[in-house]
């Protein structure tokens, strides 16, 4: 394993060759998108796929995302688009929106968890589309972490959690959106939010009108779309959601049990402490800052993290999913 360091607007040419070269002969290559880093694979390799879920822990049951590096690609990967998805890639591609869409014969089963559905993305970022191009081929890539911790937003944390399991993470620095896609089914009769992220309802809704949701499954069948787990993007920390009035509190509550308490604050009156962070009030500005908060209070050592909760809005729909996962 090697971690190598990229300028995230001016990549290296010969290191994106050499991570494209890893990825077609069918190695494990972690790289940076807009949302959060990816662990890639050759989508069409079912033998470079298993590795993905080998080097994760992750469940069969949890499908994967396949990036491409351009919208006429998809055809590659997905036998059907209809008007919805026309007009939902023409809004948010590149960028941060997963499309489910009937998956192509030359997908493996291993990606899809049996699904005749695949998700598909047109990541934004950089290096991500460099090594999409050079690469040639469509990339398999879940969050580069191990199942159900928490996500990934420089290469340090990759290397953290997945350290020899990968064979070659391009550090390209912090992740901009720090969350990850919105995942929207556009196989279903009215587009269907599978997974909220950085592009909202509201301007999902703006460009294809109404959108169901359904963003909850259980047991062990295989979901439409990863972010479905009931636990997921979980620090090493018990995670607790308390209203903002109770927060200080509940900190002082679980100090006074012996514990090392962290916490994520917008409003409430809390002592400031190293392990007190005070979240931005902004929706885009706080996911951004949400994993690499938690990563801090986890490298601190903090046995208990307590998050106040936040307003019930569709512009913090993400974050609130994000943080509920987390403290399930």
């Amino acid at each position: 394993m090697a971690l190598v360091k990229l300028n995230p607007v001016y990549p290296d040419p010969e290191i994106i060759t050499r991570a494209a070269q890893l990825l077609r002969g069918g190695r494990l290559v972690a790289f940076p998108t807009e949302t959060v880093y990816g662990l890639g694979a050759n989508a069409l390799d079912a033998a470079a796929v298993a590795r993905i879920y080998a080097a994760k822990g992750r469940p069969k049951y949890n499908p994967l995302i396949v990036h491409v590096a351009d919208v006429a690609l998809v055809p590659t990967v997905a036998a059907g688009w209809n008007d919805a998805a026309e007009r939902l890639s023409h809004a948010f591609w590149p960028g941060p929106l997963t499309l489910v869409l009937p998956k192509a014969d030359a997908i493996p089963e291993g990606v899809t968890a049996g699904l005749p559905t695949v998700a598909v993305r047109v990541p934004g970022h950089l290096v991500a589309n460099s090594l999409l191009a050079a690469a040639g081929i469509p990339v398999a890539a879940p969050s580069a972490n191990r199942s159900t911790q928490l996500s990934p937003t420089t290469g340090e944390h990759v290397l953290r959690s997945l350290g020899d399991a990968v064979d070659l993470i391009l550090d390209a620095g912090p992740t901009p959106i720090g969350i990850e896609s919105t995942v929207v089914d556009v196989t279903t009769s009215t587009p269907t939010l599978l997974r909220p992220g950085s592009i909202t309802l509201d301007e999902l809704m703006r460009v294809v009108g109404r959108v169901d949701q359904t963003t909850h499954a259980a047991g062990e069948s295989a979901r439409p779309a990863p972010g479905m787990l009931e636990k997921h993007y979980a620090p090493r920390a018990k995670v607790f959601l308390v209203a903002p009035q109770d927060v200080g509190v509940r900190v002082e509550h679980e100090r006074a049990n012996g514990l090392r308490v962290g916490a994520l604050v917008v409003h409430a009156s809390v002592e400031p402490t190293p392990e007190i962070i005070i979240m931005p009030a902004d929706p885009a500005a706080y996911a951004a800052a949400l994993y690499a908060s938690l990563h801090t209070l986890d490298d601190a050592g903090c046995d208990v993290i307590v998050v106040e909760k936040l307003p019930e809005t569709n512009a913090w729909l993400a974050v609130r999913d994000r943080l509920t996962r987390a403290a399930h």
